[in-house]
C-alpha cells in the first residue's frame, strides 16, 4: 500500500531564478517540505511555504551522504507530507535523481520528476557560446569533470577524438589535467576552450582561450564553472560578455 505522501525531484535551473519552470515553483509553493542543495539561490527558496532543510555537499565536506539523504526523503513521505527535493540543474543531470528515485519508490512512495533547466546548455548560452551550430558543430557531449583524469571511468582518448562540442561540468579542481589529459590523447592545444563561472547570475565570469592557455585564462576563476571545449566557444556573442567578465588569453 502506497503512503499518501509524494515526493518531487525537482531541477531548480542553472542559477538565476527566472528560469525556474512554472511547475517548479508551483510545487515549492505547496511542498510541505522542501530538501534543498548548497548552491540553490536563495531567491529561489523564497517560493517555499513549508519547512526548508539544507543538505548541502561540498567537496571534502559532504555533511549529508547521499545514504542519509535518501533515508530523508524516505522518512518524510513516509510521514504523508509532501517533499520537494530541489536540486540544481536537472535532477537527472549528475544530480543523483536516479537513486533518489529508487530509494522513495523502493519504499513505495509516490515519486515525480520535474526537469530543470540543466547548466550544460543554459550557461554557456548565457557566454554567448551556442553548443551547436550549423557548420560548427553538430553534436554535444557532456561529461563530469569531478575526478581527476588519471581516475574514474571517463574515457579521455574518445573524448579528444571526437568532433563536436565538449562540455565539461564539476571539473573546475581539474582543469588543468583535463586540458593535458585532451591534448596528450590527440585533441589540439589550439582547440578554442571557455570556463564560464556562476553563469546565467549577476555574478558570471567568462574566460576564453585555447587547450594550451584556458588555465592561466581562468586563473581567477572558481567553481561552481562550466568548462566548453570547441569550435563554438570562439562565436560567443560579444554583446553578451561585458567588459569586467571578460578575460582572454
Amino acid at each position: 500500500m502506497r503512503s499518501r505522501g509524494k515526493v518531487f525531484l525537482v531541477g531548480a535551473g542553472p542559477g538565476d531564478p527566472e528560469l525556474l519552470t512554472l511547475k517548479a515553483v508551483r510545487c515549492l509553493e505547496r511542498a510541505d517540505v522542501v530538501v534543498y542543495d548548497r548552491l540553490v539561490d536563495e531567491r529561489v527558496l523564497s517560493y517555499c511555504r513549508g519547512r526548508r532543510i539544507a543538505v548541502g555537499k561540498a567537496r571534502g565536506c559532504h555533511s549529508w551522504t547521499q545514504t542519509a539523504i535518501n533515508g530523508l526523503l524516505v522518512d518524510l513521505g513516509q510521514a504523508g507530507h509532501q517533499v520537494v527535493r530541489l536540486k540544481g540543474g536537472d535532477p537527472y543531470l549528475f544530480g543523483r535523481g536516479g537513486e533518489e528515485w529508487d530509494a522513495v519508490t523502493a519504499a513505495g512512495i509516490a515519486c515525480e520528476v520535474v526537469p530543470g533547466v540543466s547548466s550544460a546548455l543554459a550557461v554557456p548560452a548565457s557566454a554567448g557560446i551556442p553548443v551547436t551550430h550549423r557548420g560548427t558543430s553538430s553534436s554535444l557531449t557532456v561529461v563530469s569533470g569531478h575526478d581527476h583524469p588519471s581516475q574514474g571511468t571517463t574515457d579521455w582518448a574518445t573524448l579528444a577524438s571526437l568532433d563536436g562540442t565538449l562540455v565539461v561540468l564539476m571539473g573546475m579542481q581539474h582543469l588543468a589535467a583535463i586540458a593535458e589529459a585532451l591534448v596528450s590523447n590527440g585533441m589540439s592545444p589550439h582547440m578554442p576552450a571557455a570556463v564560464v563561472q556562476e553563469g546565467t547570475t549577476a555574478r558570471q565570469r567568462v574566460a576564453t582561450g585555447t587547450l594550451s592557455t584556458i588555465v592561466v585564462a581562468a586563473a581567477g576563476l572558481q567553481a561552481p564553472a562550466v568548462i566548453v571545449i570547441g569550435d563554438v566557444t570562439s562565436r560567443a556573442f560579444e554583446l553578451s560578455l561585458p567588459t569586467e567578465q571578460r578575460s582572454i588569453a
